[in-house]
């Protein structure tokens, strides 16, 4: 059964992607660095900065798709943001939503 819903956390150079549901570590992303580490999920991009560096990473998989070493502006905590308006989102992405709703929907009402 694919996995749905995942929960990123940010900590110790690492990005590590969780399972919603179970809590279970899906997938780890080891980042240059040991510091704290700034996680931004915009709906379809997943980015974190870590001393002072910043990578775009696959969302279901954690691999690396760009890094970038911010050169000359030291090694200091970064803060992410992107342009992508909250209502920007993958047909996929809405999908998967809809399909989790449900699925809890139907999960409280067999517990009733």
């Amino acid at each position: 059964m694919p996995r749905e819903v995942l929960v990123y956390v940010g900590i110790g150079g690492n990005v590590i992607a969780l399972d919603e549901a179970t809590g279970v570590e899906v997938w780890r992303a080891e980042l240059r660095g040991s510091d704290y580490v700034s996680v931004l999920w915009d709906g379809v991009t997943l980015l974190a900065a870590c001393d002072g560096e910043v990578w775009r990473l696959e969302p279901r998989t954690g691999a690396e798709m760009w890094h970038n070493e911010l050169k000359g502006l030291g090694r200091g905590l970064a803060g992410l943001a992107t342009t992508r308006h909250p209502s920007e989102r993958h047909a996929s992405d809405a999908d998967a939503e809809h399909r989790h709703l449900e699925h809890q929907r139907a999960a409280v009402a067999a517990a009733s």
